[in-house]
């Protein structure tokens, strides 16, 4: 033992343990590590008793973060400059990631050091160096939970009852705390509440609060994903009575004061399954030439006040997820399908943004005003297209007999959009074509068939309108420094070009625009690959090296659509950064005045109105809130975009369990050290195929081109291969393929 460390260098003491300050103080008096020998020895501890305490009293200056025990088996003090906190992503296979920076890398902690967290667990780590070279990361404490209710099957184990997690992030073992009704209900999935957080010690305790079904029962799917999350597809009663007490139709003294655009031909276009119609749209040709188009989008705003009961529902909410089959809305129903949806033939509120266009397709005004509109048609994306463009079909010809008058109209529509296009390719918008499926569902709520949905000019014809209003709204926020709620889109990172760039090299591409490109390279590269035959992953390729577009106070443009300032303007009934702007927009529009005329918002006559003079009891909002709004909806966006993909991977799954054994055309869709993803060409289900499969020797994995190679074969993003069908996991919603013999490499 060093000499350094002898019981004579320190009093003698009169509790057998001392405190933890004494304790502490020991690594400032003798040196940075101790062992806990050495440490019983400063302190004159000789007896088992006191010895034992010692060893409970450092594992407890362990747990509170005070003392680490690092891999030379001492002890040493912690500095608050090793400790960071953060959110912790769990991987299914045990280990996990914190992410507690913008600019520093995420800290892995090994497996064994989680088996009391849950993923998203706000988390405190000590970032341990070891020698200069490797780093030691630990956990030292939870700090915030972020799980409050696990969903999963119901199982009995002895006499025990457990729940097994459909999340495979959640490798723990949970007990079912309520032994109540428990026994008959064995083999139901059920959502749970956790009662006990697990530790070091004790197992996870929940209870059952609600039963959701028997294993593939119709639209489990959905329910499960939407519990994962901690999303409820129920409003209360006070939401329910309030949507409700607005009526189902437009009442006269809410027409009062409106610019009157109930005699223009306004038509909505959309999907021919949607049930909330938030835009309607109309133009005409002017004398000059030039084109008159208006975006008429329902009035949210008029009945859903800041901070009332439907607000504060639907700020939590922040958006409407759109599931295979199912909605579940921002708003109740009686609002997003009822008074708000732009119904034909019915009065309906609305904010409408009249913009002049040139024959340049450059929109050289806009104008905001609260409306008036009564819809003359419901349109389908493929009745608007055939209007256009099937004239003499007979199907075309019904509905000209059954709306006369719209014809003409739609046909202005499509005029103007390809003037439009002209002006979109100039600008340069990135032009990415994904195919997009459609899951037709049977009354079982499970894939009855899967098709590819063919996009026609109507379905962009629309977008057009919808981005040009969006861009205006923008630029009116920009304009009048209102804080509000900006659509950013952030160029690509140099972190991912570097990737990307290697991977076109191996493909014998190269992207333009060194470490700045443009979405004008992009362009330039998507047409050249336009008859590649791996054209598909490519343009995957592309899409994986932007970033992900979000909300944000500060305009920074939006680099995907080449705009220099971008917001969300178009649909207030599903989204509710949509339903801010309105609010900005009518607070700005009542600032200038009552009457009629005066409601017309132009650019020009309110140079020399400020922020501050927006009511506040129309706009609460400032910078903070905006700020607070922005990650909120951010988050939300993201979720129910998970909340999609997952319900559709599980009905994927439910699909092809039937298929099991039998070969189909693929793929390769990602590649990772333990193998590479596939996406099969018929149904877009996608799966693993493990490297233990591949069969024609020894592979080794490429990283910097992500790629398997053996001599001459590999398997790299894009390649067509011919697998097989080995397993389907329902509850983690994997499926599994291997190679088959026909597989070219």
């Amino acid at each position: 033992m060093n000499s350094s460390v002898q019981s004579s260098s320190i009093h003698p003491y009169d509790n057998p343990i001392p405190g933890r300050e004494f304790i502490l103080s020991l690594f400032g008096k003798m040196k940075k590590q101790l062992d806990r020998e050495q440490i019983a020895r400063a302190l004159d501890l000789k007896s088992p008793d006191q010895k034992e305490a010692l060893r409970r009293r450092l594992r407890a200056m362990e747990r509170d973060g005070q003392l680490i025990f690092n891999q030379r088996k001492s002890y040493q003090l912690i500095t608050q400059e090793q400790l960071v906190s953060g959110k912790i992503s769990i991987h299914p296979d045990g280990f996990g990631f914190v992410s507690h920076s913008k600019t520093e890398k995420d800290l892995f902690l090994t497996k064994n050091q989680l088996t009391h967290v849950f993923d998203g667990d706000l988390v405190q780590v000590l970032i341990e160096q070891e020698g200069g070279k490797h780093s030691y990361n630990k956990l030292i404490k939870v700090i915030e939970r972020n799980t409050t209710h696990i969903v999963g099957l119901l199982k009995r184990q002895g006499k025990e009852f457990v729940l097994i997690p459909d999340n495979n992030q959640i490798p723990q073992k949970i007990l079912v705390d309520d032994r109540t009704l428990l026994a008959e209900n064995v083999g139901l999935y059920v959502n749970t509440l956790i009662t006990h957080y697990p530790s070091y010690q004790h197992a996870t305790k929940v209870r059952v609060t609600e039963l959701l079904g028997l294993p593939n029962s119709s639209g489990l799917e959905t329910k499960l994903a939407l519990r994962r999350h901690g999303i409820s597809d129920q409003w209360s009663n006070t939401v329910i009575e309030q949507a409700q007490s607005l009526g189902n139709s437009v009442l006269n003294k809410d027409k009062a004061a409106r610019v009157d655009y109930r005699h223009l031909p306004f038509v909505t276009i959309d999907g021919a399954d949607a049930k909330d119609f938030d835009d309607a749209v109309y133009c005409e040709r002017q004398e000059d030439g030039n084109w008159r188009l208006l975006v008429a989008i329902a009035d949210v705003s008029h009945y859903v006040k800041p901070n009332d009961a439907l607000d504060c529902e639907a700020q939590e909410r922040a958006t409407s997820i759109y599931c295979p089959g199912l909605v579940i809305p921002m708003l109740p129903e009686a609002l997003s399908n009822g008074l708000c949806s732009l119904k034909p033939n019915e009065d309906r509120l609305a904010l409408v943004c009249e913009m002049t266009i040139n024959t340049d397709g450059i929109v050289t005004k806009s104008a905001f005003s609260e409306g008036l509109i009564h819809s003359h048609a419901r349109l389908t994306y493929d009745q608007a297209y055939a209007l256009v463009a099937k004239a003499r079909s007979k199907v075309t010809q019904k509905l000209i007999e059954s709306t006369p008058e719209i014809m003409p109209h739609v046909k202005n529509l499509h005029t103007l959009y390809k003037t439009l296009m002209s002006a979109r390719k100039l600008r340069g918008a990135i032009e990415f074509e994904t195919r997009e499926l459609k899951l037709n569902l049977n009354k079982h709520s499970k894939i009855a068939s899967i098709h590819t949905v063919k996009r026609n000019d109507a379905h962009r014809m629309i977008e057009e309108f919808m981005l040009c209003a969006n861009v205006a709204t923008a630029q009116f926020l920009d304009k009048h420094k209102i804080p509000g709620l900006f659509r950013i889109h952030a160029g690509p990172q140099i972190k991912k070009l570097t990737v990307l760039r290697a991977l076109l090299a191996d493909k014998g591409l190269q992207l333009g625009g060194g470490d700045k490109p443009t979405a004008h390279h992009y362009n330039e590269l998507l047409t050249k690959i336009a008859n590649h035959s791996d054209v598909s992953a490519i343009r995957t390729l592309l899409l994986r090296s932007q970033s992900q577009a979000e909300y944000s106070a500060n305009n920074q443009g939006h680099f995907g659509l080449a705009y220099e300032a971008y917001a969300h303007f178009t649909s207030p009934i599903r989204r509710y950064p949509d339903l801010i702007t309105h609010r900005a927009i009518r607070a700005k529009i009542n600032a200038k005045g009552t009457n009629g005329l005066s409601k017309v918002l132009r650019y020009l006559k309110l140079d020399r109105l400020s922020s501050q003079s927006l009511p506040k009891k129309t706009y609460p909002y400032d910078v903070n809130a905006i700020d607070k709004l922005s990650a909120h909806c951010s988050v939300q966006s993201r979720q129910a975009n998970h909340i999609s993909r997952e319900v559709e991977h599980a009905l994927k799954c439910n699909y092809m369990s039937k298929f099991v054994g039998e070969s189909f055309d693929a793929t390769v869709s990602g590649v990772t050290r333990f193998g590479f993803f596939v996406e099969l060409n018929s149904t877009g289900a996608e799966g693993l195929v493990p490297v233990s499969s591949f069969s024609q020797g020894e592979f080794e994995y490429d990283a910097s081109t992500q790629k398997w190679i053996n001599g001459t074969q590999k398997f790299s993003l894009g390649d067509k291969v011919n697998v097989a069908l080995k397993a389907v996991d329902a509850r983690l919603r994997k499926m599994e393929f291997s190679l088959t013999a026909t597989t070219s490499l």
